[in-house]
């Protein structure tokens, strides 16, 4: 498969994951939202900052998907560039891991984890937690990232709350 066909083909599994975790969400009655940056009017609104605004102030979860729309940009980059636009204070980044390790834990038991580490830092040792583009963004619009594990029961409420295992990327 070619890089654009493997690009957008990933576009569309966020847009899959999205509608998961849209529904779950509306089971506990939270309200939300998922924007798309590929237009598909029958499963979810066009992605429009204004629109993504208005349904933050009715108190509504909005859930963007499919990156950017457009190939050759990771999740990672549209994450930062979406949460820069709506002004965010902090990125959640799910792994296979708990943190942000000087190499990879699973393949070496030894790893070091980092419970805080600087933007900077992350890049100079090019710790490939995210795209550098997506960090140097972070960083510019001083947008904390938070990498915790998608695996560990209850990981993304304990980040939110400042528990549990999870690495904190600011200045």
């Amino acid at each position: 498969m070619d890089r654009v066909t493997a690009d957008y083909t990933g576009m569309m599994a966020t847009v899959i994951n999205s509608l998961l975790l849209q529904s779950s969400l509306e089971k506990l009655l939270v309200p939300t939202r998922i924007l798309s940056a590929i237009k598909m009017d029958t499963v979810c609104e066009p992605y429009i900052k204004r629109r993504a605004i208005r349904h933050i102030e009715k108190n509504r979860v909005v859930i963007f998907a499919a990156g950017t729309g457009n190939p050759f940009f990771t999740t990672d980059t549209a994450a930062a560039l979406r949460a820069s636009e709506m002004k965010c204070d902090v990125i959640f980044k799910a792994t296979k891991v708990d943190g942000i390790y000087d190499s990879d834990p699973i393949k070496n038991k030894k790893a070091k984890k980092f419970k805080f580490i600087s933007y900077d830092e992350v890049i100079k040792k090019n710790l490939k937690i995210m795209d550098t583009s997506s960090i140097s963004l972070a960083r510019e619009n001083k947008i904390a990232i938070i990498v915790f594990s998608l695996f560990e029961k209850d990981s993304l409420l304990n980040a939110i709350n400042g528990n549990g295992n999870f690495t904190l990327i600011n200045e």
